[in-house]
């Protein structure tokens, strides 16, 4: 079974069935450049804006049908916020429109994100272009086999002045952490960041310092080289949020890259790319207090259980969902909700968001993989077999 987007759809009014059951989804024109098609697995569709979300394994658009009692608006102010960081972003990364709504629910929800993706398909240029629009600190780390923890979280430095040992703060005292190719550096190394990623600080001699607000790491890896590689223990990949899928570009964008780099563009320098600060972490804050006040209904609880729960019995994996991606699964839900300018969740929210909020939550069998089955398929298979209540 193939979704449109891996990383998030938007589905249509509920009722439309699509041609492998589950509802049908409608892509609409990205916010900037190029948007993800069929073939194409980044992240999410396109909320923020007014209009549906294009299609993705991961977010749904809005729906039509509204509760009885439809709750207050989102507010507009806030939302067209966040469309402008998309259209900022546009002005440096064409064609990810997905992958930067992707990010953009994670900082609503205060979770992380894995990027996967083949070298040069402008990860690093997505996640400080980010930052730029946002006014957030960046920092990026380069993981390699040698590279030790202190390297990451910091470490006691000797002051022969003063005679006493001083904290030297590492990179991960940042506001967005950039963890390039995660899967490089050895377990220890990347155990360093199990503490900073769960409880938002770091221990250093006994003693937690707390990391900045708002704290997001965004961790890449390569799917296709895996030599000299250290996969991520299921522990650890359990807490990011999403795995966002960054595919190669279309042509049409990729001859606007070029384009681009014809007529002087430099990756690095984003002021003279005209990006520039749309937003900040007051804005941030603020967008996360309206998304924490999204409603969901006891029948929609009760269905993001029951999807994670089903990937627990199926006969391909060895490993499903637990209950921390479950409550992974209905914050990136809820987030989606407000983006779409809705103050509650709806099955296809949950739905939508599915494949980036649980793909790298689930192990499959040997004999499984053997045989050619997904994470994906799996959880295709998975959405179109439990009920959705109505």
């Amino acid at each position: 079974m193939t979704h449109p987007d891996e990383n998030l759809p938007a589905p249509t009014p509920p009722g439309a069935p699509a041609p492998d059951g589950l509802p049908a989804v409608a892509p609409t024109a990205p916010a900037v450049a190029a948007a993800p098609t069929a073939q194409d697995t980044g992240s999410v569709p396109d909320p923020v804006s007014d209009r549906p979300a294009p299609d993705a394994q991961g977010a749904p658009a809005p729906t039509a049908a509204a509760p009885p009692s439809e709750p207050a608006q989102p507010t507009l102010e806030l939302r067209r916020a966040l469309a402008a960081v998309r259209t900022e972003v546009g002005k440096a990364v064409v064609g990810q429109d997905s992958a930067v709504t992707s990010l953009l629910i994670a900082l609503l929800c205060s979770g992380h994100v894995l990027l996967e993706g083949v070298p040069g398909v402008a990860k690093t240029l997505l996640v400080r272009s980010l930052a730029a629009a946002l006014d957030l600190d960046f920092k990026r780390v380069q993981f390699t086999p040698d590279l030790m923890p202190g390297d990451v979280t910091g470490s006691l430095v000797y002051d022969a002045r003063s005679a006493e040992f001083s904290f030297r703060q590492g990179p991960v005292f940042t506001n967005l952490l950039l963890a390039d190719e995660i899967n490089r550096t050895p377990p220890k190394t990347q155990a360093s960041l199990l503490e900073a990623m769960e409880e938002r600080q770091v221990s250093v001699d006994g003693s937690p310092r707390p990391l900045p607000e708002p704290f997001l790491v965004i961790a890449t890896q390569n799917p296709v080289e895996h030599e000299g590689t250290y996969p991520l223990p299921e522990a650890q990949l359990d807490r990011f949020l999403l795995k966002v899928l960054l595919p190669l570009p279309e042509r049409d964008a990729e001859v606007e890259v070029l384009a681009r780099h014809a007529a002087g563009f430099d990756p690095r320098d984003l002021a003279a790319a005209g990006v520039g600060a749309v937003a900040d972490g007051a804005t941030l804050a603020r967008a996360r207090a309206e998304v924490r006040r999204v409603e969901v209904a006891p029948e929609v609880l009760g269905y993001a259980v029951d999807v994670c729960r089903a990937t627990r019995q199926s006969p391909s994996l060895q490993l499903g969902v637990s209950p921390r991606g479950a409550t992974s699964l209905l914050a990136a839900a809820r987030a989606w909700a407000w983006l779409s300018g809705r103050m509650f969740v709806t099955p296809d929210d949950v739905k939508a968001l599915a494949f980036p909020a649980l793909r790298h939550r689930v192990q499959l069998r040997p004999e499984a993989e053997l045989e050619g089955v997904t994470a994906e398929s799996v959880l295709g298979t998975v959405l179109a077999t439990v009920p959705v209540p109505r």
